[in-house]
């Protein structure tokens, strides 16, 4: 399946929340969409987001592999369809809003990625 399209998500999970949120935000000069405790998101262009939560976040307690990339991908549902045929771990349920799509899966070599596209299919 050749859906791929981009980058659409980094994810980070720390123990060093503050100092990661200083980087982004007053280093390299992102701009900050959400702030919530334990949260920040930063734009990354048009339609790309880079998160860092602490590591207190239970929600995103399974981002152990470092850095989280989220692959865009033009059908979320028939790309994680493909995955769990070929076996791979799926770690989440297909998450929505009205705008978009994910999930979170294991790579071959335990990495943890994420597949993001449009709510509905293109």
């Amino acid at each position: 399946m050749r859906d791929g399209t981009g980058i659409g998500f980094i994810g980070f999970r720390t123990s060093r929340f503050d100092e990661m949120v200083a980087l982004f935000r007053d280093r390299i000069g992102l701009s900050v969409i959400r702030d919530a405790p334990g949260a920040t998101w930063f734009g990354l262009g048009t339609d790309a987001e880079l998160h860092v939560y602490a590591d207190t976040d239970p929600d995103h307690a399974f981002f152990t592999t470092g850095p989280v990339v989220g692959l865009r991908v033009a059908d979320v549902d028939a790309t994680r369809a493909a995955l769990e045929a070929d076996g791979l771990e799926m770690l989440t349920d297909v998450e929505r809003t009205d705008a978009a799509a994910w999930c979170h899966f294991r790579a071959p070599d335990g990495t943890v990625l994420e597949i993001i596209g449009p709510s509905t299919p293109r």
